[in-house]
């Protein structure tokens, strides 16, 4: 890790305890939404400590979910999307008949998350939900809804909570921003 990212000063957004009362409330809204056959689908890298904390929630809630995991990217080793989505791992599940709640660290510009939901509803997926930790509604460019929206974010470079800025930062137990780097996304 560079001696810059090791000094970055990071503010917190959104602090552990109310994203885990966030996770909560998701997961209720999830069990409300009565989803069949439920296969969770956590889009890599960035979801990860979300997809796992919800995972846990749902649980609690009452579902059991299988669980898969798919990487998906338009970044590549740019910080700006390609606007082309590549699939780097494939989820091993067949889909067809099943109710699939995808999530994701992330709403922007929604390539991502609508080719994913395109993809998998093309699989033969009954319905295809999406579930995202943040949204930042004024990046969109392309139609898609998120069923269920942890936090809108404002347009700030987001870490922590399994988002990164050059591997570093998915450790910290919240959302945080970096006030150097002004508004932007975040590839994770």
């Amino acid at each position: 890790m560079s001696e810059t990212v090791e000094r970055t000063n990071v503010e917190v957004l959104f602090d552990p305890e109310t994203i885990a009362e966030r996770n909560r409330e998701l997961a209720a809204e999830i069990v409300a939404a009565k989803p069949e056959k439920l296969l969770v689908i956590a889009v890599l890298k960035g979801s990860f400590v979300f997809a796992a904390d919800l995972i846990r929630a749902l649980h609690g809630a009452g579902l059991a979910p299988e669980v898969e995991f798919i990487t998906l990217s338009s970044y590549r080793k740019s910080t700006a999307s390609s606007g082309q989505v590549t699939v780097l791992r494939d989820v091993e599940t067949d889909v067809r008949g099943r109710d699939v709640l995808l999530i994701d660290d992330i709403l922007e510009s929604g390539r991502t998350l609508a080719f994913a939901k395109d993809l998998l509803a093309a699989r033969g997926a009954r319905r295809v939900l999406v579930c995202v930790l943040l949204e930042k509604p004024e990046k969109r460019a392309v139609q898609i809804h998120a069923d269920f929206v942890g936090f809108t974010c404002p347009d700030y470079f987001v870490v922590g909570y399994g988002m990164d800025v050059a591997h570093a930062f998915r450790q910290l137990p919240f959302i945080g921003y970096i006030p150097d780097e002004g508004a932007s996304g975040t590839p994770s």
